[in-house]
């Protein structure tokens, strides 16, 4: 017998960030246009935490294994005052219903509680909401262009990806979400602020996501981790309607907007009866969430949405810079709008496919994307810019590079 991964593992798509990131390392120069971060680093209050952790030999310890008390409470009185969702209280009926429940309508129409929990990461939330709600061959749609870490944590779970086609401006198409209903489906993914596509659902299309979710007995797992970022237009998160909590699971991250990627800090809000079945995967994973990165959490809070606000403007001006660069390829590509997010998902009139493209734009012009079908975007060569990390005095540079390059090899195709 030969020894070998599993079939399981041998079925998920290498993640192409580590890969792009390697032919990065290889060609010293390159100006990144591939991983999503920001620019700029945690604010000043977060040092004063890390000293307070340092202070307390207890904090050396194992602590819960959803999150130490003070950050679950801030962040609390963060999604009330931000996102209009107060985490609702367990109830008497709510209290009788099994953990891990098979369905997220209960049926009876009473009111259902929910539950704050702090990850490692906004991806850990995702694991721990997929493997919390679905069986092996169970599915969970996915709108494309999806998430790649989405995707993978589908197939890793033994479950079924259904992608469905977004229309031309990367938005969503309720009817097909509605027709890829199976009676092995368990949920739908959101992402708004999108990933890959800068794209910013409107409050009408997720209410009617959430509301199908509801109708149709399945949950609707709403990433948020971009929510800071739009230009123009308003972040909506779907927990905050009325009838939500039974079947919504919303996952956070304060990753991108603080600057704070590497300490790997996220939290979801869950419905009760999920709360057993996700603290036995964390309590498994990881016994509790890294309690450093917690007090740095709490540093970040302390500073609050105004920290990121400032950054946030400086962002923008390089959206618009980005965009305008862009608009120089005329017909060579197609570059839908981009109302949040730091990203720009561009298909580009070539027959040379994504990840050729993503090579030669490495060696030949020393600049880094993503090719499109690490998000399921098979059919032509489609590209994720990220310029989050670019400053007004890099991008230039940076934007410059990548639009003579697409110029000359979608040319010379």
């Amino acid at each position: 017998m030969l020894l070998s991964p599993s079939r399981r593992m041998q079925a998920v798509q290498a993640p192409i960030i580590p890969i792009v990131g390697d032919l990065v390392r290889s060609h010293p120069g390159t100006i990144s246009l591939g991983q999503g971060v920001v620019w700029y680093g945690p604010p000043p209050q977060v040092p004063a935490q890390i000293a307070r952790f340092l202070s307390d030999n207890e904090n050396h310890k194992y602590k819960p294994v959803s999150g130490i008390p003070p950050l679950v409470e801030a962040l609390k009185t963060k999604l009330k005052a931000e996102n209009g969702i107060a985490e609702s209280p367990l109830t008497k009926e709510t209290a009788g219903t099994e953990a891990g429940a098979t369905s997220p309508s209960r049926g009876r129409g009473e009111p259902e509680g929910t539950r704050l929990l702090v990850t490692a990461g906004g991806n850990m939330g995702f694991m721990n909401a997929v493997l919390a709600i679905a069986d092996p061959g169970d599915e969970v749609i996915l709108p494309t262009p999806f998430y790649f870490n989405h995707e993978m944590a589908i197939v890793m779970a033994n479950c079924r990806p259904v992608l469905v086609p977004t229309d031309a401006r990367y938005h969503l198409r309720l009817d097909a979400l509605e027709s890829a209903i199976t009676p092995r489906t368990r949920a739908i993914v959101t992402v708004s602020p999108n990933n890959p596509t800068g794209a910013v659902y409107s409050e009408a299309e997720l209410r009617a996501v959430n509301e199908l979710c509801r109708q149709r007995g399945i949950y609707h797992i709403s990433d948020e981790a971009y929510e800071y970022f739009t230009y123009g237009t308003t972040h909506f998160s779907p927990a905050s309607l009325a009838d939500a909590a039974a079947h919504t699971i919303s996952l956070f991250s304060l990753s991108k907007a603080y600057g704070f990627a590497s300490w790997r800090v996220g939290y979801m809000l869950i419905p009760q009866h999920l709360d057993d079945a996700v603290r036995k995967i964390q309590d498994t994973i990881l016994i509790c969430p890294p309690v450093i990165s917690q007090f740095a959490a709490l540093g970040a809070l302390e500073a609050g949405r105004t920290y990121c606000q400032e950054k946030l403007r400086g962002i923008a001006e390089v959206r618009q810079i980005v965009l305008g660069e862009l608009q120089q390829l005329g017909s060579l590509c197609i570059v839908p709008p981009a109302e949040g997010a730091f990203y720009v998902l561009l298909k580009v009139d070539t027959k040379l496919d994504a990840m050729t493209m993503v090579e030669r734009l490495i060696k030949e012009h020393g600049v880094a994307v993503i090719p499109g079908n690490a998000f399921g975007m098979l059919d032509g060569c489609y590209l994720r810019v990220a310029y989050g990390a670019l400053q007004k005095e890099t991008v230039a540079a940076g934007i410059g590079r990548l639009v003579k390059g697409l110029k000359l090899l979608a040319l010379g195709s």
